[in-house]
């Protein structure tokens, strides 16, 4: 069964910024992946997903904002986010967008002057 670890998040400043690593226990070739975040009290939204040509897309919100990433041989997934909003605040988690994995633990994100 694949497993998900994600990391990187924590608390930060609005204006700051963070970066969100998912390694991943089996390989991601030919896999379009993404980047799925839950806020307290709010359903999981899709923020951001890259294909295995790395064409991306993301959440209107986070446009300009965020950028996705992916390392094949890494099998690992990144989330570079910057200029975060206190509305970023959330868990961040990663998966397989086309068929979904179990879900990890997810990396909280908390931003707050």
């Amino acid at each position: 069964q694949v497993q998900l670890v994600e990391s990187g998040g924590g608390l930060v400043q609005p204006g700051g910024s963070l970066r969100l690593s998912c390694t991943v226990s089996g390989t991601i070739f030919g896999i379009t992946m993404a980047w799925y975040r839950q806020a307290p009290g709010k359903q999981r939204e899709l923020v951001a997903r890259i294909t295995t040509d790395r064409s991306t897309n993301y959440l209107d919100s986070v446009k300009g904002r965020f950028t996705i990433s992916r390392d094949n041989v890494k099998g690992a997934v990144s989330l570079q986010m910057d200029s975060l909003k206190p509305d970023d605040t959330a868990v961040y988690y990663c998966n397989n967008y086309t068929t979904t994995w179990s879900w990890g633990q997810g990396t909280p994100v908390t931003v707050s002057s």
